[in-house]
């Protein structure tokens, strides 16, 4: 095969790879390494295919041979990573992102998931410090605000995840789930008038956003609300019926209603005045 050739074959590869026909991809980038069988890169982007088709191990097995034939390479021990999260191995994928941000530190997507598996591992100082090196690289990713956010709600900086979330908005005003957790976070902070505003602008975006409907009920149950706590509790209920109950049941928000007849009749699914 000619340079000219093995070339075309890495251009197809990666172009059925952007047009999410990754077995195709595979089969083009497998056909190469057949005559270079160390060439990093082709070993790197055939892994992101084996992502695309969930074939995590096999993705795994990629980067590492990308990784032995360059130790170096950022994007391989990125996408190693990646593979091992999509597996909930977040301590072994924190490992590979480490070495990913250590070999390219301009690589906000790697920040942005190491910050991520950090999360999940309840480490959220960590997350935190990692998402604020995302958004110093990429500051219109309203997702990395977003999971900032989350982030800091979960170290109780209300105040800060609010900030997180104002900025996640500003970017993507049409983002349902931020304006939804905007919600939560000011009705944590006892700013029920602004909290109820978020939620309905994140409904404003998506009506059918259970979400935001437990997410007012919850606000006015706590702020002493119970009539509206239960008209919004019903339209998540309808929304998901089986989801919003089981929740609803152990929720401390509603520990105020908990007895009220149209609550207990909402829970047990019997008809009521909402």
């Amino acid at each position: 095969m000619s340079q000219q050739n093995a070339q075309t074959w890495f251009q197809q590869g990666n172009a059925l790879h952007g047009a999410g026909r990754f077995q195709g991809a595979v089969n083009r980038f497998d056909k190469l390494l057949t005559l270079q069988p160390d060439n990093y890169e082709v070993w790197s982007h055939r892994g992101y295919s084996l992502i695309g088709l969930e074939a995590y191990d096999e993705a795994i097995v990629s980067f590492e041979q990308a990784i032995r034939a360059h130790p170096r390479c950022a994007i391989a021990w990125h996408g190693k990573g990646i593979a091992l999260a999509k597996q909930s191995r977040y301590e072994e994928a924190l490992s590979s992102f480490a070495k990913a941000v250590k070999y390219d530190s301009a690589d906000y997507k790697a920040w942005y998931n190491q910050g991520s598996a950090q999360a999940a591992l309840y480490r959220y100082k960590e997350a935190v410090a990692s998402f604020d090196r995302t958004v110093e690289l990429k500051p219109d990713n309203y997702r990395a605000w977003y999971n900032r956010a989350l982030a800091q709600a979960a170290l109780r900086r209300y105040e800060d995840a609010l900030t997180s979330l104002d900025t996640a908005v500003a970017i993507k005003p049409s983002c349902d789930y931020a304006w939804n957790y905007r919600g939560i976070v000011l009705s944590k902070l006892d700013r029920l008038a602004e909290s109820i505003a978020s939620f309905d602008r994140a409904l404003r975006h998506r009506e059918d956003n259970p979400g935001a409907w437990y997410g007012k009920a919850c606000a006015y149950a706590v702020h002493g609300d119970g009539d509206n706590a239960i008209k919004n509790l019903h339209q998540a209920i309808v929304l998901s019926p089986n989801l919003y109950r089981v929740m609803a049941q152990t929720d401390e928000s509603f520990d105020e209603i908990r007895h009220s007849d149209q609550f207990r009749f909402l829970l047990q699914g019997r008809q009521g005045v909402f």
